[in-house]
């Protein structure tokens, strides 16, 4: 049975999609209801007639994807997928935000079914959608037959495309002609501190022709101009589609209509009352859906389950008749690794020493050809961050076949689009830039921690010795601002094999992303105890030189380049008499996942302990403790060739040394 799409059963379901918005803030005391309110014309051609997707299988990898970057307005998309069928019951609902609901007070991937991203930092959700559809594109390069006609829809805010992240990734989409989105922009020409002509005034249809997308203008409460707008959206060929709907906020409120008090506030009783009676709803009825309304939704979820057997149906042929590409895709999806990945990675390592960016590519190339799912590039800094997959092409409109993205002078943005990659499925994108400017992506590195996405985040030009370019290229603090995001493993190599390990660790992160620390400095290969294991490695930290007589009564810990700092101070205080163990911490976060036998093994308890890297200082006071010595810099960096500047902030091995001599007295 086809879906009943007269008005007047149209109507119903709009107004019950904003009846659901109301009662689901007012019971929470807090929330965002008029933003839903406006929109509920636009979900409902969206859910009810325009996407091919399948409440029953949130996860089909050939489905339309959805993404509400106004993630303040969640009660929207919690409504729609309640209503479409899937896993959410009205239970749920009625417990928005609570604890442990499934609808929190921003759709949180991974905690509701059928919500593809993390949204609610605006902008960000505009960064995913054009990296969903990216990633759609790069797969149906490889796997012709599989994801062709897959589409990114989403609905952004005045605020969305306020924000520079979105106004970045947009730029990207224009520039690669990702026809595959059609973007609703949500005009109601409302924030929280009043009209949007307090601050806004430009004409943002105008901005996105610039960009390169097909832009449209209509009424947003129109269906048949929804419907007619999404038409033609689809039918383009070679350009994002933008849609400027204009809207009203809390729309059909009597008295909250176009107020920006209708923006983050319960609506409260009386309003509801007086909105529900002018939509003929019974006002003592609360989180009210007639049965035409279910039923019209069921009808479509008949047709969309019939939508994808036929789907599954082709496909299956489609694995038979391609045996060797089911096969390859099926590994694509998984992300596989080679379970002896690390040992493969060990053989590709350079015999010179080297700077870790330029070790890190080298061993990269390996990776790329044994993870056909890496897929990436950098913010217009390739040649310096060495980056490029060397046997593949580059990304351009109508060539998705190839590895090599550029996205240009655009960090934040980089950032936000490779995390959408990573919910596209299948692909393990890595953005790279130098250390410094992690700090103009960090909300898109955080998101992917939230997200438990497995974002590679490739940082070179590490410490003030990247030299002349002086303090405002050289980062002091970045280090310890990373290590505090949850869920992101830092990863700064001492050498060739750590930076082998650095990789196997970041593969095998399925679950959340990882960040590399890389210098630009040629750094020694580190002289390890003879019987050392390389597994140790991948443990986060291990003892890379023992004391003589095997145990200490000092050790030094150290990370990337200061390694060497670490080995030739231990050398000369044992010389003075000293038993001195040198620990290299590859990465903190993952030392701090090992059991704890294995930490006491390397940090024995009771022994005093010395920190020494190339950053603040005072985060290191968690691995010495408040008796132990952090050897680091807490003020800015300087322009000077690099040795210049070891010596003035006192980095070598005789000034690392006396700090070490004088503390302990």
């Amino acid at each position: 049975m086809s879906p009943s799409f007269d008005e007047k059963t149209i109507q119903l379901c709009v107004n019950t999609i904003k009846g659901l918005a109301m009662d689901g803030v007012e019971k929470a005391q807090s929330g965002h209801p008029g933003t839903p309110m406006g929109l509920s014309s636009i979900a409902f051609e969206l859910f009810a007639r325009t996407m091919r997707h399948d409440p029953k299988d949130p996860k089909w990898i050939a489905r339309d994807r959805f993404v509400l970057s106004a993630g303040h307005a969640s009660m929207l998309i919690y409504s729609m997928l309640h209503l479409s069928g899937y896993d959410l019951p009205m239970s749920e609902l009625q417990r928005f935000r609570q604890w442990e609901s499934k609808t929190p007070g921003h759709p949180e991937a991974h905690m509701t079914p059928g919500v593809e991203t993390t949204t609610g930092p605006l902008g960000q959700g505009v960064g995913n959608v054009v990296g969903m559809a990216l990633g759609l594109k790069l797969k149906a390069a490889r796997f012709p037959g599989v994801f062709d006609g897959a589409r990114v829809f989403g609905i952004c805010s005045d605020g969305d495309v306020m924000e520079g992240v979105a106004a970045e990734a947009s730029s990207i989409a224009g520039h690669l002609g990702l026809s595959n989105i059609v973007l609703f922009y949500d005009d109601n020409k409302i924030t929280i501190e009043g009209e949007t002509d307090l601050a806004f005034s430009e004409d943002v249809g105008k901005r996105y022709e610039a960009y390169g997308w097909f832009v449209q203008r209509i009424d947003g409460h129109d269906h048949a101009a929804i419907r007619g707008a999404i038409d033609k959206a689809l039918a383009q060929k070679e350009r994002p589609s933008f849609i400027v709907a204009r809207t009203h906020i809390a729309h059909g409120a009597p008295n909250a209509h176009d107020t920006s008090e209708a923006h983050g506030a319960p609506l409260g009783k009386d309003e509801i009352a007086a909105t529900k009676k002018a939509m003929g709803f019974d006002p003592d009825k609360h989180f009210h859906v007639p049965a035409e309304v279910y039923a019209l939704f069921q009808a479509r979820a008949a047709e969309l389950e019939k939508d994808h057997a036929a789907w599954s149906e082709h496909f299956a042929a489609w694995c038979d008749a391609n045996p060797e590409a089911a096969d390859a895709l099926d590994a694509f999806e998984a992300r596989d690794v080679p379970a002896d990945l690390y040992a493969q990675l060990q053989k590709a390592i350079p015999e010179k020493d080297d700077a870790t960016r330029n070790t890190s590519n080298v061993i990269q190339q390996k990776v790329a050809e044994l993870v056909p799912s890496l897929i990436g590039g950098s913010a217009d800094l390739a040649p310096s961050t060495k980056t490029l997959i060397k046997k593949s092409g580059s990304v351009k409109q109508g060539a998705f076949d190839g590895r090599n993205l550029h996205f240009g002078i655009r960090e934040h943005g980089m950032g936000s689009v490779c995390n959408g990659m990573a919910l596209t499925g299948g692909i393990v994108p890595y953005g790279a830039t130098f250390l410094i400017f992690s700090d103009y992506m960090r909300p898109s590195v955080r998101l992917s921690a939230l997200c438990e996405l497995q974002c590679l985040w490739i940082f070179t030009h590490d410490s003030i010795f990247l030299g002349e370019d002086g303090p405002t290229h050289q980062p002091i603090e970045q280090l310890a601002s990373l290590r505090l995001i949850p869920n992101l493993a830092v990863v700064r190599p001492a050498d060739g094999l750590e930076t082998a390990a650095a990789w196997a660790i970041a593969l095998g992160r399925k679950h959340g992303p990882t960040a590399f620390s890389l210098t630009r400095q040629k750094v020694p290969t580190v002289p390890r105890d003879a019987g050392f294991d390389p597994a140790d490695v991948l443990k986060g930290a291990y003892v890379a030189q023992e004391a003589s007589g095997g145990k200490p009564d000092l050790v030094i810990v150290a990370t990337g380049s200061e390694v060497q700092l670490a080995v030739g101070a231990r050398a000369k205080l044992e010389a003075a008499g000293k038993k001195v163990r040198v620990v290299s911490a590859l990465s903190l976060e993952v030392f701090a996942e090992q059991d704890e036998a294995y930490k006491k093994r390397v940090l024995p308890p009771g022994v005093r302990r010395v920190s020494i890297e190339a950053g603040r200082t005072d985060p290191w006071r968690g691995v010495v403790g408040e008796s132990g010595l952090c050897i680091g810099i807490d003020r800015f960096g300087a322009s000077a060739p690099d040795k210049v500047l070891g010596e003035k902030f006192g980095l070598t091995t005789d000034a690392v040394t006396a700090k070490i001599s004088a503390w302990l007295g």
